[in-house]
């Protein structure tokens, strides 16, 4: 009987050592985004939710940490990091969009044993830089050069990428990108950097497209670098009188574009893939603060990819389900 007594009270212990190692290792996540009533954030936020699921069953939690405006928008996704560090999260997934703004408190966060994963905006240098353990999202640079190439292909000799986010290095770089892949197809581009203000503000950016294309009549090409100003960009080409001379594109895409590519009234989006930004970053992050597990495949590239005419019905499937 004893030696029962004994037995069970150390099955009892080990059972709760046990427990006590499941609640300490079950991941506690904080995702900082974007504003959930931006287009483009929204679907950021329903991969972050589909993740949930996984996360919750093997008892921990996600919560998503978001921008209030964009107007300053370094310093208020560091704060937010620093809110993360405070409530005490086991991990961390953030994008980098102002290194200058973000750094100490992303490699704070590290320091103080939170795992991260760098989304959206970054690199893989980037990440192991800042203690990260991998990046995943698109290539904005490669995305950039994607984006001059094609229109390159389709005949445009001078492109306009218009920046609402100066200053911003994912943006920075998607221009960049933009006016090499131009050039290297033998064309033109510059960089149109607007007031961070002027981001959601529609009337003030095709205020300035339109101003823009009246003054320099030898632009035929404009992209942006978002879905909702590339809305904004059509008004403001529309407003010039340069439907037929100019061509449109955009990073990334909402409903209204697609319907201007469908309707051949924009040539094409560039795609990331957001919803699979955050759905892996949140699954592969828990994962390994859970188990340990870890990707050889470094970074984890969703882009870019072209949605134009040949793909635009496909894309419009996974629009329908919240996903695209």
């Amino acid at each position: 009987m004893t030696m029962l007594i004994t037995m069970t009270k150390a099955l009892a212990a080990s059972v709760a050592i046990c427990l006590t190692a499941s609640v300490a290792l079950a991941a506690d996540i904080a995702v900082v985004g974007g504003k959930t009533d931006d287009a483009f954030w929204s679907k950021i936020k329903k991969g972050v939710d589909d993740s949930r699921f996984v996360v919750e069953a093997n008892g921990g939690k996600v919560t998503y940490l978001q921008l209030q405006t964009y107007d300053n928008l370094g310093p208020d996704a560091a704060g937010l990091v620093r809110t993360a560090i405070s409530q005490g999260v086991t991990g961390l997934v953030v994008p980098n969009w102002v290194p200058e703004a973000e750094d100490e408190a992303i490699k704070a966060a590290a320091d103080s044993g939170i795992k991260i994963i760098l989304m959206n905006a970054g690199s893989l240098d980037k990440a192991k830089e800042l203690g990260a353990i991998n990046y995943v999202g698109s290539d904005e640079y490669l995305a950039g050069i994607a984006g001059g190439e094609y229109f390159g292909k389709s005949g445009q000799k001078n492109v306009l990428c218009v920046n609402t986010l100066p200053g911003s290095a994912n943006q920075e770089a998607r221009c960049k990108g933009v006016i090499d892949g131009i050039t290297k197809a033998g064309g033109t581009g510059k960089q149109l950097p607007l007031p961070a203000t002027s981001f959601g503000d529609p009337t003030a950016i095709a205020e300035a497209i339109k101003a823009t294309l009246t003054q320099d009549g030898t632009i035929d090409g404009v992209i942006t670098i978002g879905a909702g100003d590339a809305d904004a960009a059509a008004s403001g080409i529309q407003q010039a009188g340069k439907v037929e001379s100019v061509k449109l594109g955009s990073f990334d895409f909402n409903e209204a574009g697609l319907d201007r590519i469908k309707n051949s009234a924009q040539l094409f989006a560039v795609d990331q893939q957001p919803y699979l930004q955050s759905l892996l970053s949140v699954s592969l992050l828990a994962s390994h603060i859970d188990f340990g597990t870890d990707l050889p495949v470094k970074p984890v590239l969703t882009g870019p990819g072209i949605v134009d005419a040949s793909n635009i019905e496909s894309t419009l499937s996974g629009v329908s389900k919240g996903a695209r």
